[in-house]
């Protein structure tokens, strides 16, 4: 006796439960990048420039007439209040344009350089660094500076001391010296301009340098002008990547 055994095959179809309705997913298209963060840069140079020179005229501790002197440089920080108001406002608008340039730079070399290089990181952090110094360097200013308490309400070595402050803390763009090395090293992969790489190797060198050593100030007189370089060659230039 001979069993036959049969086996029935299934087949499953899936059908849509409408399928006059058309796909509601709107299309995504990739999308021109913009130049407003580099607009930020330019403006983030010219304000953190502008509140360096307000610094000089915030000058009593490094006068000599009255230097060494506590109540004097009291005195004469007291007739500064408005230096101090221009100064105050200038940093920290600077350092709030350099956070959309530091998220743009990021953005930028990350389309160019190969997805695990940590140029990008190593770029935008500089920035943001720079931007946090420059916060902490207008920081004391409603405290001793523009709205510096009247004589006998305020220790005048207090004062003496944020003299010193607002002389050294907002030059400290070392960062920027950072940003520019990264920049430099893109520009060998081709991500950049080799004029963006000579001009992050040359300034912003320097500018690193300068801040890693005692010479701490020409960081803040070098790194804006690196910034202003760079900042200005993405918003006018790049065309290549733009398309």
């Amino acid at each position: 006796m001979t069993a036959t055994t049969t086996t029935a095959a299934t087949t499953a179809t899936r059908t849509l439960v409408r399928d006059d309705v058309p796909d509601a997913r709107p299309e995504t298209r990739p999308s021109s990048p913009g130049r407003l963060w580099a607009l930020s840069g330019v403006g983030a140079a010219a304000t953190g420039v502008a509140g360096i020179v307000a610094t000089m005229g915030m000058n009593a501790v490094y006068d000599p007439a009255v230097s060494g002197n506590a109540e004097k440089v009291l005195d004469a920080m007291a007739a500064q209040r408005t230096a101090s108001s221009v100064f105050h406002v200038l940093t920290a608008a600077s350092a709030m344009l350099l956070v959309p340039f530091a998220a743009g730079l990021h953005r930028r070399l990350r389309a160019a350089l190969p997805a695990d290089s940590l140029l990008p990181v190593v770029a935008a952090v500089g920035v943001v660094v720079t931007s946090v110094v420059l916060v902490l360097g207008s920081g004391l200013d409603t405290e001793f500076g523009s709205g510096l308490p009247g004589k006998g309400q305020v220790v005048a070595e207090n004062v003496s001391m944020y003299g010193h402050w607002v002389g050294t803390i907002p030059y400290l763009w070392t960062g920027m010296g950072l940003a520019g090395i990264a920049l430099a090293a893109a520009a060998r992969h081709r991500a950049v301009a080799r004029w963006v790489g000579v001009v992050g190797l040359l300034l912003g060198g320097v500018t690193l340098v300068a801040g890693v050593s005692p010479l701490e100030y020409l960081a803040g007189l070098v790194g804006p002008l690196w910034l202003l370089a760079t900042a200005t060659g993405f918003l006018v230039g790049d065309r290549a990547h733009r398309r």
